[in-house]
Order: structure tokens, then C-alpha cells, then sequence
């Protein structure tokens, strides 16, 4: 069986450091053969992005190029409408029959996953890789505890010799920030500097991104 691939979806709105590093640590740490980076068209589960798809795709472009392993898959772009993750796992599933799918995702999804659409198809088609978000305590909701208490695992081989299934708790390093807190920072003027790879953050500059609209 190949070795199994991560996938790492969201709005990217921007990209930033609390994204990439966990998910680096993710990929080395369980052994993956790469992440794969999947900006999302419309999010089902927040507001709509502050950017438009062609800015959000060519951050993630920019960040992918200086991080190793990291590729860009812009699928869920392309699609037009919301960007449920189970369209996603079965376009995958079929084209890569044989290889393990990691699904990455902080607590906070997995809490809420149970309003996710068609939730319990996920594991049919990857593993759920989850990682811990500061002020965050894995305290499942009934629903969501039981599939844990089925399909939870700490054994990494587990991810490499099945395709799908499992839910693994991984102990990442923990960084507070969001793309929140990122966008506040440009539109009051100040400097994102080490919140971003540094081509991500002169894009923002170079495009305006995120800026007080002038008067």
C-alpha cells in the first residue's frame, strides 16, 4: 500500500503559520507522503472569505512553493457551490483506490463534526487526523463520543495499513493564531510579519488585502 497523503482544507483567508507548521509536523511525524492543500470555495461551516477565490488560491500557491511536501489542489474551487468535505474524499477515494487519505482538522471541527454534512460517510473514505487548538478540550458530544470510542486509535501504523476509518488524536504543536486575528492586525496598520511566509505576506501588501477601504 503507498504511503498515505493529508489533506488540509479550508478558507485560507490568509494563509498563515498556524497552518503550515502543525500540518509539517503532521506530515513527518506520521510518516505522510505529502499534504495536500485544499482552499475551500464556499465554507459550509463560517461566514463567506474577505478575499476573493483567485487571491486566497495564489496565497496558498505562494505558501505551498517554500513549504516541502505541500502541494495545491484547487478542486473544491472549481466546484461553485458549497465545499462539503465528503465531495471531496469520494472524488479523491476514486482517483487513488489504494492510498491511505488523512483528513486534517483541529478540535474544534471534530467537536462540531456531528453537523457536518453526511458526517459519519468521512470515515468510509479517510482517516480523521485531529489535531489540538489552544482552548479547546476534547469533551465530545454523545454523537460524537461514541464514534470516537469506535473508530479512535493511537496506533500511527493504522493510518499507513488501512485506507480509511480512523480517528487519530495528534499532539501538534500548538500555535494561537487565525486568519481572524491576521486580518485585524493589516487593517489597523500594523505588521503581520512571522504570522506568514513572507511571499504570502507582500502579496497582501502588494494586492491590498485586508485594508481599511479608503473614503
Amino acid at each position: 500500500m503507498t504511503k498515505p497523503i493529508g489533506l488540509l482544507g479550508g478558507t485560507f483567508d490568509p494563509i498563515h503559520i498556524g497552518h503550515l507548521r502543525p500540518a509539517i509536523a503532521t506530515m513527518e511525524q506520521l510518516g505522510l507522503d505529502h499534504i495536500r492543500l485544499l482552499p475551500n470555495y464556499i465554507p459550509p461551516h463560517r461566514a463567506n472569505p474577505d478575499s476573493a477565490p483567485e487571491h486566497r488560491l495564489a496565497m496558498v500557491t505562494l505558501a505551498a512553493g517554500c513549504t516541502p511536501g505541500f502541494v495545491v489542489d484547487d478542486r473544491e474551487l472549481r466546484r461553485n457551490r458549497p465545499s462539503y468535505t465528503i465531495d471531496t474524499l469520494i472524488e479523491l477515494r476514486r482517483e487513488r483506490p489504494a492510498t491511505p487519505l488523512c483528513f486534517l482538522m483541529g478540535m474544534d471541527s471534530l467537536l462540531s463534526l456531528n453537523r457536518w454534512h453526511r458526517w459519519r460517510e468521512l470515515l468510509d473514505y479517510a482517516h480523521l487526523v485531529v489535531s489540538h487548538r489552544p482552548g479547546w478540550r476534547p469533551e465530545f458530544n454523545p454523537e460524537v463520543g461514541q464514534l470516537y470510542r469506535q473508530q479512535g486509535t493511537r496506533d500511527i501504523q493504522r493510518l499507513h495499513s488501512q485506507k480509511a476509518g480512523a480517528i487519530y488524536l495528534f499532539d501538534n504543536p500548538q500555535l494561537d493564531i487565525s486568519s481572524s486575528q491576521i486580518r485585524r492586525c493589516i487593517k489597523e496598520g500594523n505588521n503581520p510579519q512571522y504570522l506568514l511566509p513572507d511571499p504570502v505576506t507582500a502579496y497582501i501588501r502588494d494586492k491590498g488585502l485586508y485594508q481599511e477601504p479608503v473614503l
